[in-house]
C-alpha cells in the first residue's frame, strides 16, 4: 500500500469535500435557530439553561458517539460508519421545518450529534490511514480548515435564505441539498481505508521499520480492550490526559459561540445576515488560519501552539462583552478564532502522534468523546452561570477562565509529541 498525499490525492480530496459537507450540516443550525429561538420556537427570554438545552444535548451524543465510532471503524470499516452517520441525518431538516416546539429543535440535534459523530471522526481517521506521519499536522489542519469552513459559510448561507425565504423554508432547502448530496458521495465515491491502517501495523512490526519513533504509552496490550484504552486516555497516561482536558475545555467556546453569541448580537439589534458575518468571521478565522498552523506544527511542533491557542481564544472570547459595534465584535471574533486555530488540529495531532496506529481510531475517539462532551458540560456551565449572574456576559467570564485555567494545565501536563523532535529513546 503506498502512503502520502499525493499518491492518494483523489481520495484525499474526496474526504475534503465529507468534512465540508459536515460542517455545512451543523453550521445550518448555529445561525438562525438559537437567535430565533424566542419568536420562532417559543423559548421564553431569559430561560438560559432552556436554550442551551440542544446544544448539551448534541455534546453528550456527539461526545458518546465518537467514542463508539472509534471502536465501530476498527471493526466494520471506516466507510460503513460514515454512510451510517449521513443516513442518521436525513431527517433533521424535516424536524426543524415541522418544529411545533423547542423539544422538536433538541431532538433534531440529538440526530445531529450522532451525525457529527460518526461523520467528522471518519473523514479524519481515514485521512491518517493512509498519509504518513510526517503530513499529520498539515492532514488534520486541512480536515478541520475545510470543516470550519464549511461551517462559516452555513452560518452565512442560512442568515441571507432566512431573510429571503424564512427561516424554516431557508434551513430545509439548505440541509435537504447538503445532507443529500453528502450522502450519495459517501456512497459511490468514497473508498475503505481500513486496509492502510492495517498495513501500518505491518510495518511497525518490522525490527528498524523507523528511525524516529514516537513516545507510545507504556504498558498497553497490542489489542487493548474498550476499558483499557479509556483509562489510558483519561488518566493512565498524563500526556492523554493533559490533551483530552484541553480538548473538553476548548469545546466551551464552541458551545458559547453557538447558543449565546447570535443571542447577544439579536438583543444587541444585529440582523441575522449580519449575526451570520460576525459568527461567520470566527469560522472563517479559525478555518483559514489552522491550513497554516496544522503545517506549522509539523515543523515547529504542538506542545506551544496548544498551549498559546487556549490563552488566545480565552482571550478573544473576554473581548467580545469589553466593547460594541461589529467591527469590535468582529475583532474579538477573529481574535478567537485564531487561537482556536492554533490549538484545534494539533490537539488531535498530539493525540495520533503518541498513538499506536493498532488502536489509533479508538484512541482519537475517546479523545473526541472527552472533547466534544465539553458542548455538554460548557453549555450546562455556562448557562448556569448567566442564570447565576442575570446576564448573558456572565457566560463569557466563565469561558475565559476556564481556558486560562486549562490551558496551564496543559502547559504543565503535557509535552512535545512530535517524534522528530522528542522521540523515544
Amino acid at each position: 500500500m503506498h502512503f502520502g498525499i499525493r499518491v492518494n490525492l483523489g481520495q484525499f480530496l474526496q474526504q475534503l469535500l465529507q468534512v465540508l459537507l459536515v460542517g455545512m450540516t451543523i453550521g445550518m443550525m448555529r445561525n438562525v435557530v438559537p437567535a430565533l429561538a424566542e419568536t420562532e420556537f417559543g423559548v421564553p427570554r431569559g430561560s438560559f439553561m432552556l436554550l442551551v438545552a440542544f446544544v448539551v444535548a448534541f455534546g453528550f451524543v456527539k461526545g458518546a458517539m465518537n467514542f463508539i465510532a472509534g471502536r465501530m471503524a476498527e471493526r466494520m470499516g471506516r466507510k460503513r460508519v460514515l454512510l451510517l452517520g449521513w443516513l442518521v441525518a436525513l431527517p433533521i431538516p424535516l424536524l426543524v421545518y415541522f418544529a411545533t416546539s423547542w423539544s422538536w429543535v433538541v431532538f433534531a440535534t440529538v440526530l445531529l450529534g450522532i451525525n457529527q459523530g460518526l461523520t467528522w471522526s471518519m473523514t479524519q481517521t481515514a485521512k491518517l490511514d493512509f498519509t504518513r506521519a510526517d503530513q499529520r499536522g498539515l492532514v488534520i489542519g486541512l480536515n478541520e480548515f475545510a470543516g470550519y469552513v464549511g461551517v462559516a459559510v452555513a452560518a452565512v448561507v442560512t442568515g441571507y435564505l432566512a431573510a429571503a425565504l424564512g427561516p424554516r423554508h431557508g434551513l430545509l432547502w439548505f440541509g435537504a441539498a447538503v445532507i443529500g448530496l453528502a450522502t450519495l458521495l459517501a456512497w459511490l465515491s468514497i473508498a475503505e481505508t481500513l486496509p492502510w491502517a492495517r498495513d501500518e501495523v505491518k510495518r511497525h512490526a518490522v525490527a528498524g521499520a523507523t528511525t524516529l519513533r514516537p513516545r507510545y504509552p507504556q504498558a498497553v496490550s497490542e489489542q487493548p480492550s474498550t476499558a483499557e484504552m479509556f483509562a489510558l486516555m483519561s488518566w493512565r497516561d498524563r500526556r492523554m490526559a493533559a490533551l483530552c482536558q484541553a480538548g473538553m475545555v476548548e469545546k466551551f467556546v464552541d458551545a458559547l459561540v453557538w447558543a449565546f453569541w447570535p443571542v447577544y448580537l439579536h438583543q444587541r439589534g444585529v440582523d441575522l445576515p449580519g449575526i451570520g458575518w460576525i459568527v461567520g468571521v470566527y469560522g472563517f478565522t479559525w478555518g483559514a488560519v489552522q491550513f497554516f498552523t496544522g503545517r506549522l506544527s509539523d515543523r515547529l511542533g504542538r506542545h506551544l501552539l496548544n498551549s498559546w491557542g487556549m490563552w488566545i481564544c480565552g482571550a478573544g472570547v473576554a473581548l467580545m462583552p469589553m466593547g460594541s459595534g461589529s467591527v469590535w465584535w468582529s475583532m474579538s471574533a477573529a481574535i478567537a478564532g485564531f487561537g482556536m486555530a492554533m490549538l484545534y488540529p494539533n490537539l488531535s495531532a498530539a493525540v495520533a502522534d503518541i498513538a499506536h496506529p493498532s488502536w489509533r481510531a479508538s484512541a482519537i475517539g475517546i479523545y473526541r468523546f472527552w472533547r466534544d462532551l465539553g458542548y455538554g458540560i460548557g453549555a450546562l456551565g455556562l448557562g448556569a452561570a448567566a442564570a447565576l449572574g442575570g446576564r448573558l456576559e456572565s457566560a463569557f467570564w466563565f469561558v475565559a477562565v476556564a481556558m486560562l485555567a486549562s490551558g496551564a494545565v496543559l502547559y504543565r501536563w503535557g509535552e512535545e509529541t512530535h517524534p522528530r523532535l522528542n522521540p523515544a529513546l
